[in-house]
């Protein structure tokens, strides 16, 4: 999040956003004056664990005396979408704004000269709500609403108008910001494709001079730093709003209410489709080679490849290969697999093995988090989690923990808990790839052909014939069903 400038940022003392662990206390964080309200919100150690929404919103809202925490901007205005559409929560952020601004100039004198240290509040509060959720303001209500605060705003400044220009430049910010994200949205829509689907499915053996991913990149770690672009292009395309979809479109099929927009589910789609096309391309790689002795040096490539994946922090595509490998048609290959060295495979399994939720997995991902954070070049601080992993944490915490309490307030240390993860990923996604582009093997990765399952499965019938009855019916049923096509 960027600070206002100039002075205005001197005003409002400032917590790194999750500087501590839940239940710790938030240093520097000014409690706001509730009086006999106390019990709502409730504070444990410092931090909101629960709360009306309405005074979940108060405490959103700066004061004459009083900014609130970036962590708690941060959490509230993403989980709030879950309770209450970003146009509505604006609308109340922008009554006890009024409320607020009348109460100043109604008062002292000395009362009245803090107008613009409150202005300024206001207006970092909403610089902050505009570069972090930008697709909040996507309709008209939002706009209006936003346009509304900032005139009421800009009165506590007429004579210099330096917040007119401060909010100018904002809406221009936020303005260019969704147009960004409209486009890419327009590019995506125009080539979104099942992952089947993606380049041409080949149902008969390729000729010895097609080309395989060898013929374009023989090196496992430049392969792996080209899939960790690839990664990190497709990870800095998802947003908050986008991950707390899993929450709001859930509440909605519960409450049979539209909390949540499905178009904004299309950037976690389109990242898992990349995952399975990967797979599907490591098994076709692999189940498309003839002949034995190649076969087995693209199964060992393909391991090598996944293995530096893992040192470089990149586990998604790790994962994509590994699961490309244990698909059946592949893991059939019993000829081809006993050729292979697997030393180095039982490892990389190892690290992934589902057992006690993926214990090595995440051992592993808090070893390169903790390393992310002290690294001093962009090639340390790479962590790029197994999404699908990432995406199951947010949607058990979300269905064990209640979004209110018996009481009837919100559940607000379960959001704390989802904003932290989320956090931690928007913190990785920001990472700047270091390795130098490779247009020709990132064209290739992502244009070549693929199987469909069933063509794998004949391809791998062709290398290694049927071993038991099971296969046989099954390599006549797929031989029928392909000539008859």
């Amino acid at each position: 999040m960027c600070a206002a400038p100039g002075k205005m940022r001197e005003t409002m003392p400032q917590t790194p956003i999750f500087s501590s662990m839940l239940g710790s206390s938030c240093s520097g964080q000014v409690q706001p004056d509730m009086g006999e309200r106390c019990v709502d919100p409730v504070y444990q150690d410092g931090n909101i664990v629960s709360g009306s929404l309405e005074a979940l919103i108060e405490r959103l809202v700066p004061t004459m005396d009083y900014y609130p925490d970036r962590t708690y901007i941060f959490t509230f205005l993403l989980s709030s979408r879950v309770f209450i559409h970003p146009h509505e929560l604006l609308a109340k952020v922008g009554q006890i704004c009024i409320k607020q601004k009348q109460q100043l100039e109604a008062g002292t004198e000395a009362e009245k000269a803090k107008l613009k240290s409150f202005a300024a509040k206001i207006i970092q509060l909403l610089k902050e709500w505009t570069e972090t959720f930008p697709y909040d303001f996507q309709d008209e209500k939002s706009m209006k609403e936003l346009k509304e605060i900032a005139h009421r705003i800009t009165q506590c400044d007429e004579e210099n108008g330096t917040v007119k220009k401060i909010i100018s430049q904002m809406t221009q910010n936020l303005l260019m910001a969704l147009s960004a994200r409209s486009q890419y949205q327009e590019i995506k829509e125009k080539f979104r494709q099942p992952a089947t689907d993606k380049g041409t499915i080949l149902k008969t053996k390729p000729q010895s001079t097609q080309k395989d991913i060898l013929s374009v990149c023989c090196d496992p770690l430049i392969l792996a730093q080209q899939l960790t672009h690839i990664e990190l292009e497709r990870v800095s395309n998802i947003y908050p709003e986008d991950l707390m979809q899993i929450v709001s479109h859930m509440d909605s099929l519960d409450n049979h209410k539209c909390r949540g927009d499905v178009t904004k589910t299309y950037n976690l789609e389109a990242y898992d489709n990349w995952f399975n096309c990967l797979s599907m391309l490591v098994a076709t790689e692999i189940c498309r080679v003839v002949k034995k002795k190649q076969r087995t040096r693209m199964v060992e490539f393909f391991i090598d490849v996944a293995r530096e994946c893992f040192n470089i922090g990149n586990f998604n595509s790790m994962m994509a290969i590994i699961s490309g490998m244990n698909l059946s048609p592949v893991a059939r290959l019993k000829k081809t697999w006993s050729k292979v060295k697997t030393a180095k495979f039982d490892v990389l399994e190892h690290h992934m093995d589902p057992s006690s939720n993926f214990c090595n997995y995440r051992t592993a991902l808090q070893g390169a988090a903790q390393r992310s954070q002290t690294a001093n070049s962009n090639r340390e601080k790479i962590v790029i989690p197994v999404f699908n992993l990432f995406i199951k944490d947010i949607y058990f915490l979300h269905k064990i923990h209640t979004n209110r309490l018996p009481n009837g307030q919100i559940n607000f240390k379960k959001f704390w808990e989802i904003s932290r993860q989320i956090h931690d990923f928007l913190t990785w996604k920001q990472v700047e790839c270091p390795f130098e582009k490779d247009k020709k093997i990132q064209s290739y990765l992502l244009t070549a052909p693929i199987y469909s399952e069933e063509a794998l499965f004949i391809a791998s019938f062709e290398s290694e014939g049927p071993e038991n009855h099971m296969e046989k019916d099954s390599w006549k049923t797929l031989r029928y069903e392909a000539s008859s096509a």
